[in-house]
């Protein structure tokens, strides 16, 4: 693997941050529930700050990124996911938004083992980290929600 395929990859993964960062603000705006806008409104912030750390790694120098390009992990092969949108059911809703969470983590996990510089894996394994605590959060709320308890 290349430095241009790392390229594609980082770009790719700030075009995810992105999509999710808009989604957030867009069901946001959709929701009624005051504990659910803060908490979309946070997701998309951190979304936010994810992105301009992508950002960053591609303004370096090829020979400043720390890849070790012999091993090909195939980190860009990613299930198709459908489309975002905030026309969906609540429940809709968080399953993507959980999917685009694990797509997330999963992907900056397997940056983290490609990385040889010691700041890009803590970097890479702390959005990771990220990314997982965003999914237990949608969990949570998707299990309260798909699964109330009648007494």
């Amino acid at each position: 693997m290349d430095v241009k395929e790392y390229r594609s990859i980082i770009s790719n993964a700030i075009e995810r941050e992105i999509e999710s960062y808009t989604f957030y603000r867009t069901v946001r705006e959709k929701v009624k529930d005051e504990n659910l806008k803060n908490l979309f409104n946070e997701l998309a912030g951190e979304e936010s700050q994810h992105r301009k750390t992508l950002e960053g790694f591609l303004l370096k120098e090829p020979g400043k990124l720390g890849f070790d390009t012999k091993r090909d992990y195939k980190v860009a092969d990613t299930l198709e996911v459908p489309p975002l949108s905030a026309d969906l059911k609540p429940l809709d809703g968080l399953v993507i938004a959980i999917r685009k969470e694990l797509d997330a983590m999963q992907m900056y996990t397997q940056l983290a083992g490609l990385s040889v510089d010691p700041e890009q894996i803590e970097l890479f394994e702390s959005l990771a980290s990220m990314e997982r605590g965003h999914k237990a959060r949608l969990e949570d709320i998707y299990t309260n929600m798909a699964f109330p308890e009648a007494w």
